[in-house]
């Protein structure tokens, strides 16, 4: 091979033929940085699900036979570096991703459209008899919040809840106009009852095996 080192076999030595956690990490990046071009197949959707797990597995075998090396405990070391770096960002990636996930209850339950929810709960007594006195939300809740700079917004919640006598999911649809909150919709599913708690249904939405239309 053109500019490789004379004391550079043509093959890879067998003990650093082995998974290279760097080119699987960072795929098409550690391609570019090792000549190795093939590596840019992992940009494409689909193929880049194969293309990494062959970048682990022929990836120091590519390098090996794409650049030059000055000796083995070079290649080693460069390889080694890439792998932390690798790790370095799927870490810091991931970390990231689950940062974001894990605020978005801190979000909704920061929102008044979510304390006025939970208000109308705990002062309901059909909530009290179902579940209790007690009423207590868990952490992880489901929704969306849109609040805009002119004082409009939306919200819908969906939120479970427990007490020493039950536990259900709470729904609410929730109105913001002028900066001011207003309930829509507000309905309790509590686990083994078919009928579900409907507290507020201003715009009379048909709700399955509801006892009262509100």
């Amino acid at each position: 091979m053109a500019g490789q080192p004379l004391n550079q076999p043509a093959e890879i030595p067998a003990e650093l033929d082995r998974w290279n956690w760097g080119a699987f990490f960072l795929n098409w990046i550690w391609g570019i940085g090792n000549s190795t071009f093939v590596a840019l197949l992992a940009l494409i959707p689909v193929v880049n699900i194969i293309m990494i797990i062959v970048l682990g597995a022929r990836g120091s075998r590519w390098a090996w036979q794409n650049r030059a090396w000055r000796d083995a405990e070079q290649f080693r070391k460069t390889q080694r570096n890439w792998a932390i770096a690798g790790l370095v960002v799927w870490v810091v990636g991931i970390g990231g991703c689950a940062t974001m996930v894990g605020s978005i209850p801190y979000v909704l339950k920061g929102s008044d459209a979510y304390h006025m929810t939970m208000d109308r709960l705990r002062a309901d007594d059909r909530v009290k008899a179902a579940l209790g006195d007690d009423l207590a939300d868990s952490f992880w809740v489901g929704g969306h919040l849109n609040v805009n700079a002119n004082g409009a917004g939306d919200a819908q919640f969906g939120i479970p809840v427990h007490g020493a006598k039950g536990k259900g999911t709470a729904y609410s649809t929730a109105v913001r106009t002028a900066g001011t909150w207003s309930l829509r919709l507000l309905v309790v599913r509590v686990e083994g009852a078919d009928a579900p708690i409907v507290l507020i249904n201003e715009d009379h939405v048909p709700i399955p095996n509801a006892a009262i239309g509100i």
